[in-house]
């Protein structure tokens, strides 16, 4: 499969890309510009007709300076105050002798031009002292030259300019709207859109913002469920407190006033039920505080013989669910190992799973507890085939959620699984030598 090569898209890349297309884009303006320039300055003003124009101007306003003057053809003082009139025109004075030629081919006006394979045209001119040649070399084309150049340099830049400029006001242009999204967000409105495009840092950026965003709202509306939760709970523990409590204050009262025996013990008994009620509705209390709380569980970790713990305590659910009335099969993992826990929440744990099998568990099947020691691991599983007539699961599982908590905090991990009528609850320490 071939592997289509990509360009980097990151700011430092893009600014280089930038920089580049800048220079080509000022490079194209600067030579369009110098060369229709240099093409205009070619076919106008250095054309045969032009250059023949300026030439007769520089003859006129020399040979007018030379009879104003009565300049002879040996001062080239006077020579060069002429020449420091004219920027880029230059004249210089010949005499027949100069040049090699014959004295008499420049006597009177009529005496015509001559050409120099050195020097180039020559014009005579009438001096104070005589007759002389006179050469006039006109270099104005390189002022014209190099104000082209000027001129294509400065649209060349201004190119360079307007395209970095287009490119740092789209990058800033997000900024300040990535900047204006987050302001929106920092002021409470957290269902304001923040706009990702392209595949840079700023893209990243608004990127992690839009998760952090979501993530805000999640957490919200986890909390407000939580707090909606909450009130629900302490609304319902409030009255479901209240009647037991009712309940057993009449009866301890009646308790202290009655001297029947009988009726002692039954109002013994019957507070004694209370009693129990509420030690149920208090444990329930706690298993939501502990799954919706904010602060961490402390635990008392210390590390146990794993076979020992296990024995006392899977011995107690056992003892407890034969006495429920169910049939329980344990199998023991073999080998030795010790584990780290705190005994008290690992109890809770169990309770949890003995009270779960109680309302929802078959007793007519055998209802099975497996430890197994593998890979570092010590897992005991407890499965039971769910009865056909148990009532509905507790919408928030809050006795399952509560195992989950406590294994997290004990290092450990705790999972259910259900396939079918069959549900199985599995929780695992680390094994530690012992």
């Amino acid at each position: 499969m071939t592997k289509h090569f990509r360009l980097p898209r990151t700011l430092d890349a893009k600014m280089l890309y930038m920089l580049l297309l800048s220079l080509l884009c000022a490079l194209a303006v600067f030579a369009a510009a110098y060369g229709a320039a240099s093409l205009a300055l070619n076919r106008l003003y250095l054309s045969p007709d032009a250059v023949s124009a300026r030439q007769a101007e520089y003859y006129t306003d020399f040979a007018g300076f030379v009879s104003a003057n009565e300049v002879s053809g040996r001062d080239s003082v006077a020579v060069t105050r002429f020449n420091n009139r004219r920027d880029y025109v230059t004249v210089t004075v010949f005499s027949a002798e100069d040049l090699g030629l014959d004295p008499r081919s420049t006597a009177g006006r009529s005496a015509r031009p001559q050409y120099s394979a050195v020097y180039g045209k020559l014009y005579p001119m009438q001096f104070a002292d005589g007759p002389y040649y006179v050469r006039i070399e006109d270099n104005t084309s390189v002022r014209e030259d190099n104000l082209n150049r000027i001129i294509a340099i400065l649209l060349g830049s201004i190119a360079f300019t307007a395209v970095m400029f287009t490119y740092i006001r789209r990058l800033t242009s997000r900024i300040i709207r990535l900047s204006r999204e987050a302001g929106a967000i920092g002021g409470g409105d957290l269902e304001a859109p923040i706009s990702v495009e392209g595949e840079d840092e700023l893209s990243q950026l608004a990127g992690e913002m839009d998760h952090m965003r979501d993530a805000v709202i999640e957490r919200m509306s986890g909390e407000r469920r939580a707090w909606e939760a909450n009130s629900e709970l302490i609304t319902a523990i409030s009255h479901d407190i209240r009647t037991p409590m009712t309940s057993l204050l009449g009866y301890l009262e009646l308790l202290n006033e009655s001297g029947d025996e009988e009726r002692k013990r039954q109002f013994a008994r019957s507070a004694y039920d209370k009693a129990v009620e509420l030690k149920d509705l208090t444990d329930e209390l706690f298993k939501y505080f502990l799954v919706f709380g904010r602060a961490e569980v402390q635990m008392n970790l210390e590390r146990f013989d794993a076979r020992l713990l296990l024995e006392q305590m899977l011995g107690e659910a056992e003892f407890d669910l034969a006495d429920a009335g169910f049939t329980v099969q344990r199998i023991e993992f073999s080998g030795e190992c010790a584990v780290e826990v705190d005994p008290l929440y690992l109890k809770r744990v169990l309770d949890n799973l003995v009270s779960n099998a109680k309302k929802y568990a078959e007793k007519s099947e055998p209802l099975l507890i497996v430890s197994e020691l593998s890979e570092g691991k010590l897992s005991v599983t407890v499965s039971n085939t769910v009865a056909s007539a148990a009532p509905r699961v507790e919408s928030t599982k809050i006795g399952l959620r509560t195992c989950e908590k406590i294994m997290e905090t004990m290092h450990g991990v705790f999972e259910t699984r259900r396939d079918g009528q069959h549900f199985a609850a599995e929780f695992a320490l680390p094994a530690y030598d012992l």
